[in-house]
């Protein structure tokens, strides 16, 4: 029932409708809009200071204009607040915390107040729309979508979605591929992020994602999840590798990526303005992996170091330059898809490079055990590779060399021992020469050759150690160290624990000032 103050306006619904419904929002969205744009212009005609709210009956139309006072005692502000005494004249059951209501005429909108309304209603459904939006789009991440596009801006395209706008930065088009205005255009969406001016979709055609997404339209086995894309690499626009395997071991997954007489795979290729495209088998043996990575080219063998994560490929010499690709396509996309650091040898520089490890070890068995090269030769050829080794080695493992007894193995071990005890003593009045700390000398992992090394380069102290990173410390212990970023993380931070030890003693000291 309409009060003295207000009436009935179903145009207000009508209008609240017809908004939520071109815009796509909540039509409550719109009321609630309304609702701000009236109190703005009752707080205009009657006093900012004043709490005036505005209510928007659902049913018909009815708008309701009240002053809103808080019962308070004592007051801070008299626009907003009543005392108790005057609040409990008003209403008998009034408490502190209450609110009274006051309702108020109804404005007469004048021009100005009606803009101010218009501007507000206009900038709430602006912000209930890129809400809308934003919501939508969000759980969108991941999907091709199509649109027109309605602009292109410094090389940039705005591709209009429908109900949304999206852009597709120049460095995430293919190379040489431009759009025009109304052009169709399909796309990757891998990021959509609030910001002030509203709901930014950020679109790709170089994503990876995107060629996987494009052979999931084209192959329904994908779709279905019988062949499943484990890994994607590319060089946009000129050549990709896409790894793919298949749950039902009837169904080639190769073969279906490829389609009837290349259907399937030329849809995506022409998609892809003719970027070249190698299927291959994924495999969870690495080294399986890395070769059929390279494929078109052959290998031969592969040596794996799992700890660096690099694997070294050889391949016959007349397939070096297809296994590398043009400036060096090929073996990069082979290491993005694998996740490994692939080097390349032909069977010649492997050959070779296999001869001087072989030649340098000898000599060095030959100087530190002083043996003729034929037991030299021996050991390194049985897969010693250091002194320590033969020093450390099991006495039936090294007799069981071939050529060797018991008493030749004892005695290169004795012999082994006694040049790495030698070899430390030299260390050991190197590093005190050198003045490297007794302290530094004490830690776990830092052997006699590490301690010369770091002292060399002006390492000393504790804190001088402390304030090495690991890679630093790598590189000062060479490569003949062998010590990698765990055991050199873990001798920096046995250096840094005297600083945290100094915490406790120092705050005791300020408990007892």
């Amino acid at each position: 029932m309409a009060t003295a103050n207000s009436y009935p306006r179903p145009e207000l619904l009508q209008v609240a409708d017809t908004v939520a419904r071109d815009k796509g929002i909540d039509r409550d969205e719109v009321l609630q809009a309304m609702e701000q744009a009236i109190q703005k212009a009752g707080r205009s005609k009657y006093g900012l200071e004043y709490d005036i709210r505005a209510e928007i009956d659902r049913k018909n139309g009815e708008i309701k204009l009240m002053r809103f006072r808080e019962v308070a005692d004592p007051i801070e502000n008299e626009a907003t607040q009543i005392t108790l005494a005057a609040a409990r004249h008003l209403n008998p059951e009034a408490e502190v915390g209450d609110f009274l209501t006051d309702p108020l005429p109804p404005i007469d909108f004048g021009r100005i107040a009606a803009q101010t309304a218009k501007q507000v209603i206009v900038q709430r459904v602006r912000d209930a729309e890129r809400q809308r939006q934003y919501k939508e789009f969000k759980d969108r991440v991941g999907e091709i979508v199509n649109g027109l596009v309605k602009r292109v801006e410094f090389g940039n395209v705005v591709v209009d979605l429908g109900r949304a706008e999206a852009i597709l930065r120049r460095d995430e088009l293919l190379p040489r591929e431009s759009f025009r205005q109304g052009e169709r255009v399909r796309a990757y969406i891998y990021d959509v992020r609030q910001e002030v001016r509203g709901p930014q979709i950020f679109m790709s055609r170089t994503h990876p994602q995107f060629m996987a997404k494009l052979f999931a339209q084209e192959v329904p086995e994908i779709y279905d999840n019988i062949i499943e894309i484990r890994a994607v690499a590319r060089d946009p626009g000129s050549r990709a590798k896409i790894a793919v395997i298949s749950n039902d071991h009837g169904i080639d997954p190769v073969g279906a990526c490829v389609g009837m007489r290349g259907s399937r795979v030329q849809a995506v290729v022409a998609e892809l303005q003719g970027e070249k495209i190698d299927i291959i088998p994924w495999s969870q043996d690495p080294a399986t992996f890395v070769v059929n990575a390279l494929a078109p080219a052959e290998v031969a063998k592969v040596v794996m170091d799992e700890e660096q994560r690099r694997i070294e490929v050889v391949v016959p010499d007349d397939q070096l330059s297809l296994a590398i690709g043009r400036r060096g396509q090929n073996v990069r996309l082979a290491s993005q898809l694998t996740g490994w650091d692939i080097d390349i040898l032909t069977e010649a520089e492997e050959s070779e490079r296999r001869q001087e490890e072989f030649r340098t070890r000898s000599a060095m068995f030959i100087e530190a055990l002083d043996v003729d090269d034929v037991i030299a030769h021996l050991l390194v050829t049985e897969g010693f590779s250091s002194v320590e080794e033969v020093a450390f080695v099991e006495l039936e493992d090294l007799a069981g060399v071939e050529g060797f007894d018991e008493d030749v193995a004892s005695e290169l071990q004795q012999r082994a021992q006694t040049f790495l005890k030698e070899r430390d003593e030299r260390y050991e009045t190197k590093r005190q020469e050198l003045g490297v700390s007794d302290e530094i000398a004490g830690i776990e992992g830092m052997t006699p050759g590490l301690l010369v090394a770091v002292g060399e380069k002006g390492v000393k102290t504790l804190d001088d150690l402390a304030d090495l990173a690991a890679d630093e410390l790598i590189e000062m212990a060479g490569a003949g160290a062998k010590l990698d970023e765990e055991e050199a993380n873990a001798i920096i931070m046995a250096a840094r624990a005297h600083w945290f030890a100094d915490e406790p003693a120092a705050s005791e000291g300020k408990q007892a000032e």
